[in-house]
């Protein structure tokens, strides 16, 4: 089956705003049982194009149900970005929601937040496609706490689920690989890795909900205009984003060599300095010496 590619912003959207595939998204990352979901009035996007940044955003308000029957609800966020600076600077930003309050029992309450990150980058020390971090490292896919911290991760704030789109392999055993699968990296059929070829088996209800809300997407005349736009905008961001980085990394060598050429004269300023001081002291040295010599002939 022939789908689109859910990396990107207008095609996430909308297979969000099914209620089914976001109590699916959401139940399957948390391991959780998700009574209702509801999608917040807009989404946020956070586009920089002069900085090459991106950040895109989707909140949910999440009834969940727990093993005791009770339920409570929850602030999820979904996350989205192409580069890990693109969340760091994003971060003063996200701060503030944890400052939102929703209506729970007629009354103002803030709600816990826990929120869920789609990398179209690595983290260089994480292998794992799929992670949740509290206060330990879960590696979701093999079920084994992980050692190894991330820099990204330890700057997180909150309960995260992190999703690593570019270390998703073609495993289709549990429910979890089943949904990380439509985001799998590979069988492309363009050279802009707009659509890709679905090979795995869509007999499980969600899945074939998913699978078929992407294949529309992919092969709509207008829908797939509106896919190959924005992928064209993210060409001409990451092409900023790259000129803008090696304009960065010139003036920062340039400047690294005007401060090792500081530290060189400084370094021998230094040299001459000590080694003022050291014929000083072999001077008072030699005087020290010469005024006893003079008062032992008294």
């Amino acid at each position: 089956m022939i789908i689109a590619n859910p990396i990107y912003d207008v095609v996430f959207k909308r297979l969000m705003e099914n209620e089914r595939v976001a109590k699916f998204f959401i139940g399957t990352l948390l391991n959780e049982t998700i009574e209702s979901v509801e999608m917040k009035p807009q989404e946020f996007t956070y586009i920089d194009k002069l900085a090459g940044l991106s950040v895109f955003r989707l909140d949910f308000i999440a009834v969940i149900r727990t093993e005791t029957g009770e339920t409570k609800k929850v602030l999820i966020e979904i996350q989205k970005a192409k580069s890990q600076i693109d969340l760091m600077r994003f971060r003063n930003y996200l701060a503030e929601q944890y400052k939102k309050k929703e209506l729970v029992d007629n009354e103002k309450v803030a709600l816990p937040i826990t929120t869920i990150y789609i990398l179209g980058f690595n983290l260089p020390e994480i292998e794992s496609a799929c992670i949740f971090v509290e206060r330990q490292y879960r590696d979701l896919i093999n079920q084994i706490t992980l050692t190894q911290k991330s820099d990204f991760v330890e700057k997180l704030t909150h309960d995260s689920y992190v999703v690593q789109v570019n270390r998703i392999t073609d495993r289709y055993q549990s429910r979890l690989d089943q949904l990380l699968s439509v985001f799998e990296q590979s069988n492309f059929i363009d050279d802009n890795k707009v659509v890709k070829e679905f090979k795995h088996s869509t007999e499980t209800e969600d899945v074939k909900i998913i699978t078929d809300i992407l294949h529309h997407s992919g092969t709509n005349p207008t829908e797939r205009k509106e896919l190959e736009a924005e992928q064209e905008a993210w060409r001409t961001v990451n092409a900023m984003f790259e000129d803008k980085e090696k304009a960065f990394q010139k003036a920062l060598k340039k400047q690294q060599a005007e401060l090792a050429e500081k530290n060189k004269a400084i370094s021998e300023k230094n040299k001459a300095i000590n080694e003022k001081d050291k014929a000083i002291s072999e001077k008072d040295k030699l005087i020290e010496e010469l005024l006893k010599k003079l008062k032992d002939k008294k």
